[in-house]
């Protein structure tokens, strides 16, 4: 019997896109919903795994981060490049409805709607970063360029120098 294709929103908006990419697969648990969390299930691509964070600015307008997956956002500095006066974290009760995704499995690419994306400029140092594919325990791994190509992202300094949020 021939093993059925797993395909998401961001899979097939990459393979109408014809972006190639690979997929990663790890057993998904609540420990494992963070960036961190997917880095000890893939260990040997830890440094190239990001994380998507959604945020919700002062002028309820959503923005869309992707950073490293053991680094922490620095507020005043994403604030600063999505153009808003101060800017948090979207309540997760608003995530599956405004981007189609949930905690654990949100996906830069194929959110609901297009929202302004942003992609730490650490993203830059690696030819191919791996982000979530829309699915809990599933990963794509993808060119850096495509995939800021494909969500109209844009590169940012992201990145709190301490602890940060999230």
């Amino acid at each position: 019997m021939k093993e059925k294709k797993i395909k998401t929103n961001a899979l097939r908006i990459l393979d109408k896109q014809k972006i190639e990419y690979e997929i990663h697969t790890y057993e998904w648990s609540e420990g494992t919903s963070s960036g961190l969390g997917v880095a000890e299930k893939l260990p040997e691509l830890a440094d190239r795994i990001f994380k998507t964070i959604v945020l919700k600015g002062k002028t309820k307008n959503l923005h869309v981060c992707v950073i490293p997956g053991a680094a922490h956002l620095d507020l005043k500095k994403v604030a600063k490049a999505c153009g808003e006066k101060n800017i948090e974290l979207l309540p997760l009760s608003e995530l599956e409805k405004n981007t189609g995704y949930i905690r654990g499995g949100c996906s830069p690419v194929g959110m609901k709607k297009k929202y302004d994306t942003f992609f730490d400029e650490s993203a830059l140092k690696f030819e191919k970063i791996i982000v979530s594919a829309g699915k809990r325990g599933l990963q794509m791994e993808a060119d850096t360029q495509k995939l800021i190509e494909v969500t109209d992202g844009k590169v940012a300094d992201l990145l709190s120098e301490t602890e940060g949020i999230f």
